[in-house]
């Protein structure tokens, strides 16, 4: 078996991608897909989402939802808008959001391999999640929703990967979020199997987005007795994977006043009122808002130099040095997946949403971290560690309806 292989795509006719491609299913509400898609009959929202075509009241998770997928699928297809390539091929997709260019290529990559541990994860799945996912891929009987997989960068991939989009793109679209997404098919049969053995080359790959999506894709395949299945990927150079904060949120101040927790956080952090939104410079830094203002923390040398001395991969994260200092001890929330006074902010939504959610009462306090570096994200898979939740918020998205993965 191979680490990745090319695979005959469903993808939108040609003329047809604007029309079809859509935000992934996990990063819209129900609400905000419905509104995305409305006078969009063709969106892939109408699959991922397929809810939206339902009554409003419907559980997500019900069965008449994924029939519904299926069933709109199909009529895609049969309407000719998406249509299957003959031949196995692997995709260039390059990615452009605010300045910066993401040049990966989707494929189908190997379940042994990710069982095995060659494919790396860092995430913990829930299993009504894994569920969901399981229950799409049966009903439309494809995956339809990319997993996003790291490289360690290799420039023999990169230059295959840039003589393939030389040419035309079967694929320009700009959506509405700014992000433009192309695709080059790459079919060469030379090409093709030198891409092959580059991928083969590599010592790992490494689940960036997409931990649910290939776990279910791997449940599918165990229950259809396929022992050499595949699930759908895009493949992309680490080094130019972006990684934005990904940030807290708690909704009361664990019975303390803001000027009590203050005195807290000096016992670890030095604290600095500012004029402004604070974006932290390095990893052992915080931005706060609390009590209508913004406050710089930087964690004292000593508590950082021991979780360097740890040794352990996780204990340097960002997201980890705040919560063992400030929101286990000052707050008490020791299970940030189940406690419902802790929120998570995704960084595309800026330092102004934080802001906002303080200053509105909806949240007491808000904490503006420094992203997670892809270097520490790797580090943490090769130790077969787990992340904490809500480590990492990649930008910008693959879009949902560029590339599927019919199952035979």
């Amino acid at each position: 078996m191979t680490l990745a292989k090319p695979f005959r795509a469903l993808r939108p006719a040609p003329g047809r991608a604007a029309e079809v491609l859509a935000q992934p299913y996990d990063v819209l509400s129900s609400a905000e897909a419905r509104e995305r898609a409305r006078d969009k009959p063709w969106s892939f929202l109408h699959v991922s989402k397929a809810e939206i075509d339902l009554d409003p009241a419907i559980d997500p998770y019900d069965p008449a939802v994924y029939a519904k997928a299926a069933e709109t699928l199909k009529r895609m297809i049969a309407a000719g808008v998406l249509v299957r390539d003959g031949k196995p091929a692997y995709y260039v997709y390059r990615l452009t959001w605010r300045g910066r260019v993401e040049t990966g290529f989707a494929a189908v990559a190997s379940l042994a391999a990710y069982a095995g541990n060659r494919i790396r994860k860092h995430e913990l799945t829930t299993l009504a999640k894994e569920d969901d996912r399981v229950r799409q891929i049966e009903a439309v009987n494809a995956q339809t929703g990319p997993v996003m997989l790291a490289y360690p960068d290799t420039p023999a991939i990169e230059a295959l990967l840039a003589h393939a989009a030389a040419g035309e793109a079967a694929v320009d679209v700009t959506a509405d979020d700014g992000v433009r997404h192309e695709l080059w098919v790459l079919d060469d049969e030379a090409a093709v199997a030198a891409l092959t053995r580059a991928v083969d080359a590599l010592p790992a790959l490494y689940i960036a987005d997409g931990h649910h999506r290939s776990a279910a894709a791997l449940r599918v395949a165990e229950a259809r007795g396929i022992e050499n299945g595949y699930f759908l990927a895009v493949l992309l150079p680490e080094r130019q994977m972006t990684i934005l904060d990904y940030n807290r949120v708690l909704r009361d101040l664990n019975g303390l006043a803001p000027d009590a927790v203050l005195r807290e956080i000096e016992r670890r952090y030095t604290v600095a009122p500012s004029g402004g939104p604070v974006r932290p410079s390095r990893p052992d830094e915080v931005g706060m808002v609390l009590g209508g203002r913004w406050h710089r923390l930087a964690l004292k040398p000593a508590i950082v130099a021991a979780a360097e001395a740890s040794g352990d991969p996780v204990a340097r994260l960002p997201v980890t040095l705040l919560a063992k200092n400030v929101i286990e001890p000052i707050f008490g929330v020791t299970d940030p997946r189940r406690d419902k006074r802790i929120d998570f902010v995704g960084g595309g939504r800026g330092l102004e949403e934080l802001e906002r959610l303080v200053s509105t009462g909806k949240m007491a306090v808000a904490f503006a971290l420094y992203p997670t570096a892809m270097t520490d994200l790797m580090a943490v898979a090769d130790a077969g560690a787990i992340m904490p939740p809500k480590s990492t918020w990649f930008e910008p998205k693959l879009a949902d309806g560029m590339v599927s993965h019919v199952l035979e």
